[in-house]
């Protein structure tokens, strides 16, 4: 008897977040618009970046729902089930932001895809790769020689924890310890990694620890 009320209030609740939600895209339309004519005219990422900015600014639930509505229609394959927190900046407009992923405040993410249900700490950076600025000639500013600039994937279900660096790809269930700096290649699907340069402790499957030396 408890479960069938609670299973038509469930769903009401459901209906309600998904109509708030609904009422935000619509909102949001026309500063998306705004954007989109923007992008149109000047530096697309530049753009977009201020854009993100802005908005990382509105604190409280008011600004959690504004940025996910913005970033769903803004952003490719991006959900608006979302959480970012409070002056937390995406810098390309390329980026994907899949269902059920939380972001922590004061946090910079930069081209990547983050698969559904993944956790972010607060003051996590997410570099577009790590070759982003050449500096061969000692002779041109480092400025000038340019970059590539890589998307990076963060799969599904991982935590990467509070003011870890990340410029290389982390496979699905994995952890990475906060502080740790990860540079390498895509980290096996369940490790658990920390420190700077990242090292793996132990799997999270095997659950057997690596030894230390």
């Amino acid at each position: 008897m408890d479960n069938d009320k609670a299973e038509p209030m469930t769903s009401t609740r459901q209906y309600f977040k998904r109509l708030i939600k609904n009422i935000f895209i619509v909102t949001m339309y026309p500063i998306y618009l705004i954007h989109l004519g923007l992008s149109r005219i000047g530096d697309k990422d530049g753009t977009f970046q201020s854009f993100s900015q802005g908005l990382s600014l509105i604190p409280g639930k008011l600004g959690i729902y504004i940025r996910a509505a913005f970033y769903r229609l803004a952003c490719p394959g991006t959900s608006d089930e979302i959480l970012i927190g409070f002056l937390t900046v995406l810098s390309h407009q390329n980026t994907t932001i899949e269902r059920g992923v939380y972001i922590g405040p004061q946090c910079n993410i930069g081209k990547c895809t983050i698969k559904a249900d993944t956790l972010l700490g607060s003051g996590v950076h997410i570099l577009s790769g790590k070759s982003q600025h050449n500096f061969e000639s000692m002779e041109t500013p480092i400025q000038e020689q340019g970059g590539t600039y890589t998307k990076i994937e963060i799969g599904h279900d991982c935590w990467l924890g509070n003011g870890s660096i990340v410029m290389a790809n982390v496979a699905n269930h994995s952890i990475i310890a906060a502080g740790t700096v990860v540079t390498q290649a895509e980290v096996d699907e369940g490790s658990i990694f920390a420190g700077n340069p990242a090292r793996l402790i132990k799997n999270r499957s095997a659950q057997i620890d690596q030894p230390t030396t």
